[in-house]
């Protein structure tokens, strides 16, 4: 026994020998981060394959933000960055393009559940911790409802 615990520990030597990491005494391979919640997951518009919420804009994205903003022709934008007004989806769909939506997302607050989930602890975000980020969607209607589309996801349609 020592420092307030009992187990072995490794020297380094022989086949034993284990990696510095994170954590006590742990080797090997680095642990997997460990979060109860996922960030920033949104309601998405029914029909949507996206099984989860885009995040940040890359810089292709930012780019295509930047660009459409400024246009004083977003039709021709759209055409320019082969952004196709009419594609056939995946299940063989026929989807139409009526918007563009660009999106500024601020969180400002954070929630904790308590110990058995029938509540919650809220807190407001410090400045330095408020998390700013940007959401770029493709809405298209396919003759029953809506379908929300990331770019990649256009970008890669027919």
């Amino acid at each position: 026994m020592h420092r307030g615990h009992d187990h072995d520990h490794f020297n380094g030597s022989g086949s034993e020998a284990l990696r510095p990491g994170l954590g006590h005494n742990r080797g090997g391979e680095a642990p997997a981060v460990a979060q109860w919640q996922t960030p920033h997951l949104d309601k998405q518009a029914p029909g949507s394959s996206d099984a989860h919420q885009q995040t940040d804009l890359d810089q292709v994205e930012q780019a295509f933000v930047d660009g459409f903003a400024t246009a004083g022709d977003p039709t021709s934008f759209l055409r320019l960055a082969h952004v196709p007004f009419e594609l056939t989806a995946a299940d063989g769909t026929k989807l139409v393009l009526l918007r563009v939506e660009i999106d500024q997302v601020v969180d400002v607050g954070s929630v904790m559940p308590h110990l058995g989930g029938a509540s919650f602890r809220y807190d407001p975000l410090p400045g330095t911790l408020v998390a700013k980020r940007q959401r770029l969607r493709f809405v298209y209607f396919d003759g029953q409802g809506l379908r929300v589309l990331r770019f990649a996801e256009v970008r890669n349609a027919d």
